[in-house]
């Protein structure tokens, strides 16, 4: 299915102003947001007698027993009984009002309340899924058991808890990035209408932008975020018609913290990285969040794409991992300054990608298809954090179960 292009604005009619649902949550819900964030369906369950639990709580309702950890479960279930709800206080679900809800009895135990989509039905199978809503907190989805998310990519409240680029314009910050044609390809794929993609200082030969303007839908533009100008003249034409903004720049040096020119090298990948996102944001930042609920074309995303690095050190890449970090650090800010804009700040981490200056690393490397597809997988399932390869998937369970043996293992 697939929702016909959306008309012109008329720009005598009022923004309309982006709003939240309810934000307070407990402690312990806060495991539900990091499952949501990674596309996982994760619940707690009791260590002592191994009864799954929700809505997240202190202690277990069956054994009183504290040791509660979240952990994976089984996402299927069955739809109990459906509710249809066309009025509400809360002024965020009065424009998406009929809402339906549903009592859902799940595989692994308890029974959750879930907003549904798609034609479920009192008694059939249904997929549940842990989903953000706008401003970061997590709600319960149920689906039809098998059907695929195209069948309820245009569900109105589907399209609240995602990003999906269908009919957006997006703007790569850096065409000459190893992924930026294969990104721009699988955005136009995925719907997109246009792809503006920045190229700086563009009298330079560069076989990534010759690729971009043989791409139909695609837009070279001067753009350099290492040029405060550069940024505030492109955000002059752009920021009021970018739903997706995909900051992608690209500057790999290989190098110890004690090599001769390590300092100029860090200061050449802040440029483009940390300090680039930081001139981007703040040129197209407040257009943005000002357009979160401009329907029907609302701003949707910012998509970070980020090194492995920006988690770890590397010994071997140290002004690149220093620049990294600081760009995440600057993502995690960016994502609580654009929460109340209903904008999603979306981080994708890879490991090698298989482009010339890694050529040492051995493999697996991310091809530029493969994160063309991540970015796009992220968007469409309303992801926050993405480890995109073998590698980056590697490296999240080994950091998440002990991170001294992924810093002493990348010693060696």
């Amino acid at each position: 299915m697939s929702l016909p292009p959306p008309p012109r604005k008329n720009p005598l009619l009022r923004t309309a102003t982006p709003l939240l649902p309810p934000q307070p949550r407990s402690r312990r819900a806060f495991g539900l947001t990091a499952a949501a964030a990674e596309g996982r369906f994760a619940l707690q369950k009791c260590a002592d007698c191994g009864t799954v639990i929700y809505p997240a709580r202190d202690a277990c309702p069956a054994c009183l027993g504290q040791s509660l950890r979240f952990g994976n479960v089984s996402p299927g279930g069955e739809l109990l009984s459906v509710t249809r709800i066309h009025s509400t206080a809360d002024p965020c679900f009065r424009r998406l009002v009929p809402i339906r809800q549903g009592l859902v009895r799940a595989d692994a135990g308890p029974n959750l309340i879930c907003f549904l989509l798609g034609d479920c039905a009192p008694g059939g199978r249904v997929t549940l899924s842990l989903k953000l809503a706008p401003g970061g907190d997590p709600v319960v989805c149920a689906r039809p058991e098998g059907a695929p998310l195209s069948e309820i990519e245009d569900d109105p409240m589907w399209r609240q808890l995602t990003a999906n680029p269908e009919h957006a314009r997006v703007l790569i910050s850096d065409g000459r990035h190893p992924a930026a044609a294969a990104m721009a390809r699988a955005l136009l794929g995925a719907g997109a209408a246009q792809v503006y993609a920045g190229i700086a200082e563009p009298w330079k030969p560069s076989p990534e932008a010759d690729q971009l303007a043989k791409i139909d839908g695609v837009e070279v533009i001067d753009l350099d975020p290492r040029d405060e100008r550069s940024v505030a003249e492109a955000a002059a034409a752009l920021a009021g018609k970018i739903e997706i903004v995909v900051q992608c720049g690209f500057h790999y040096r290989p190098g110890t913290v004690m090599d001769a020119n390590a300092p100029l090298r860090l200061k050449d990948m802040m440029e483009g990285g940390a300090l680039g996102l930081m001139r981007l944001a703040q040129a197209f930042g407040q257009a943005m969040m000002a357009r979160g609920a401009d329907e029907p074309r609302p701003a949707l995303a910012w998509v970070n794409v980020l090194s492995l690095a920006a988690r770890m050190a590397h010994p071997m890449a140290a002004a690149h991992s220093a620049a990294q970090a600081a760009e995440l650090s600057l993502a995690q800010s960016l994502r609580a300054t654009m929460a109340p804009g209903g904008i999603r700040v979306i981080n994708l981490f890879h490991g090698a990608l298989d482009h010339g200056w890694f050529e040492a690393v051995p493999p697996p490397k991310v091809a530029p298809g493969t994160l063309g597809k991540a970015v796009v997988t992220a968007l469409t399932e309303g992801l926050e954090d993405m480890f995109i390869g073998p590698e980056a998937e590697d490296f999240r369970d080994r950091f998440n179960a002990n991170p001294k043996e992924v810093e002493r293992k990348w010693w060696s």
